[in-house]
């Protein structure tokens, strides 16, 4: 346990009601009475459609916040984490993020060894230090085929992960419910390898064809999925995992490794670590290639992949 202790900070908390299937809505009155006891004062506001997150943390930088917490998942801490920046420049590099997990998956606070306990994350925000951790930028093509750019805390990747948080997405609108891994399979089912060309650094791989490559700041992804199991977050490097195209019995017999990080070993696995990461499509069809961001979709390649070494203060225990 940690110690208790009364927070003196300007501090905005932003809060997806709808995360984690909309139990963050309905045990509001709980976190915000523990947050009383931690936090001396504060102001909060809920999030009401797509990206508001980044408007209410964007907006409370420049009225002076000092600590923005975000409750909610790994999608939620993207968009606040978007709203620290305006025109690619950083609006308070001493303005520290702090993280109440509330997400289905919560991968990035798995990697920044945040305690999914509601009271143990408060305490661990208002006694820990702040480390400044990296953070990754994408460059990419949007679904009307105009170049955007999105900050990412944990992991963005090419190829399958597209296509399952795409389905993941499909049955929470149908209220449907079902795993990331079932998600997985589905996907898998009805994906055909991408060839691409892919440059790391100054380092230009064979084309080839390729089932995923997750570009990874964290280690954790997927809910749970230690796709990077040495990954740092505060290295100043992305660990690439590339992992080339399976049939059908050989996934099978290997996807779950990836819950362990013991994949890494797999033949058709490569790890490269690196500072830019550039993929393009060889395809002689037109097969869109997706990119997820910390689990949302975002569109398609070509795509660059850039970090930004310890940019982001946080309250966590690296």
């Amino acid at each position: 346990m940690f110690l208790k202790t009364n927070l003196n900070l300007k501090t905005q908390v932003i809060v997806n009601p709808e995360s984690n299937k909309g139990r963050t809505g309905k045990r509001w009155q709980q976190i915000k009475s523990a947050l009383k006891s931690f936090i001396k004062e504060f102001k909060y506001e809920f999030t009401e459609k797509p990206n508001h997150a980044a408007e209410i943390s964007r907006s409370a930088i420049q009225d002076g916040s000092e600590l923005i917490i975000g409750v909610g998942g790994d999608g939620t801490l993207n968009e606040i984490v978007n709203g620290f920046f305006i025109d690619r420049n950083i609006i308070n590099p001493e303005t520290a993020l702090g993280v109440i997990p509330s997400g289905c998956g919560s991968d990035l606070s798995r990697s920044l060894n945040i305690p999914l306990n509601l009271k143990d994350a408060l305490s661990l925000i208002t006694s820990a230090s702040s480390h400044s951790i990296d953070i990754g930028k994408v460059k990419y093509k949007d679904f009307s085929g105009k170049d955007q750019e999105r900050y990412f805390l944990n992991v963005s990747d090419f190829g399958i992960g597209g296509e399952v948080v795409k389905r993941v997405n499909q049955n929470r609108m149908k209220k449907k419910a079902t795993s990331y891994f079932r998600s997985l399979l589905s996907a898998f089912a009805n994906f055909k390898n991408k060839k691409l060309f892919i440059k790391i650094d100054d380092q230009a791989l064979p084309c080839d064809e390729y089932m995923i490559g997750a570009i990874s700041n964290g280690k954790i992804f997927g809910k749970g999925m230690k796709i990077a199991p040495n990954a740092r977050l505060d290295d100043g490097l992305f660990d690439v995992v590339l992992i080339k195209g399976m049939k059908t019995l050989e996934f099978c017999r290997n996807a779950l490794r990836i819950y362990s990080g013991s994949h890494l070993t797999h033949p058709k696995v490569t790890l490269i670590q690196g500072k830019k990461v550039e993929v393009e499509s060889v395809s002689e069809t037109d097969e869109e290639v997706l990119i997820e961001g910390d689990g949302e979709l975002l569109g398609g390649v070509p795509a660059v992949f850039e970090i930004f070494p310890r940019i982001i203060p946080v309250k966590s225990q690296l």
